[in-house]
Order: C-alpha cells, then sequence, then structure tokens
C-alpha cells in the first residue's frame, strides 16, 4: 500500500501562484496524479505524471498553466500552477495507480488517494 500526504495548498489570488506537492510512502507505483473537487461537482482529473517523471498528462483546461513534476529522490509528486482562476478554487487529490487510463479516466478506479488539500483563488 502507499501512503499520499499533500503540502501547499491555501489562499491566493487571481493570477497569481501555488505548489502543491504530494509525499509518497511505500510501494511504487507507475502513475501519479493530482485531481480536484469544487463544492458541488464531481472529483476530476487534473494531472497525471509516469513514475519516472518522463511522461506528463494533463486535461485541457489546465494546458499551459499547471505542469505536474516528480521528484524520484524524495519520492513526491508536485502540481506548479500558475495563472490561477477563481474557478480552479477545489480541494485537490493527489493521486496514484498501475494503470494511466484508471487516472485519467477517475475517479472510480483509482487504487490509491491522499486526504486532499484546499486551494482557494480568490477573484
Amino acid at each position: 500500500q502507499v501512503q499520499l500526504v499533500e503540502s501547499g495548498g491555501g489562499l491566493v489570488q487571481a493570477g497569481g501562484s501555488l505548489r502543491l506537492s504530494c509525499a509518497a510512502s511505500g510501494r511504487t507505483f507507475n502513475f501519479y496524479g493530482w485531481f480536484r473537487q469544487a463544492p458541488g461537482k464531481e472529483r476530476e482529473f487534473v494531472a497525471a505524471i509516469r513514475w519516472n517523471g518522463i511522461n506528463t498528462y494533463y486535461t485541457d483546461s489546465v494546458k499551459g498553466r499547471f505542469t505536474i513534476s516528480r521528484d524520484i529522490t524524495k519520492n513526491t509528486v508536485d502540481l506548479q500552477m500558475n495563472s490561477l482562476k477563481p474557478e480552479d478554487t477545489a480541494n485537490y487529490y493527489c493521486a496514484a495507480d498501475r494503470v494511466l487510463g484508471d487516472l485519467v479516466s477517475g475517479p472510480n478506479d483509482v487504487d490509491s488517494w491522499g486526504k486532499g488539500i484546499l486551494v482557494t483563488v480568490s477573484s
């Protein structure tokens, strides 16, 4: 099993930046990712990365603004969020899975979740 712990959330003004970090412990999964869930909405896929950091994947709404990265030595997965918009406000969750498709088409089949962290973007 793996334990995922998010950090780095908070309040930021529109147009600003925030960096989320996910510390993973336990077994190594093939893929890691970030999801978000806004109030009253379903949890949605944001970004994913292969365990070695070579391949990355993004949902269209964050392409060009968010960057996912992986530090193998520290066993962390970061999400750099730039040009933030009020609609980016949500609880952000770190996730891990053996199969990329489970992350991209998620959240129902995802193997492991963090507890989530709140990101609030004020207008």
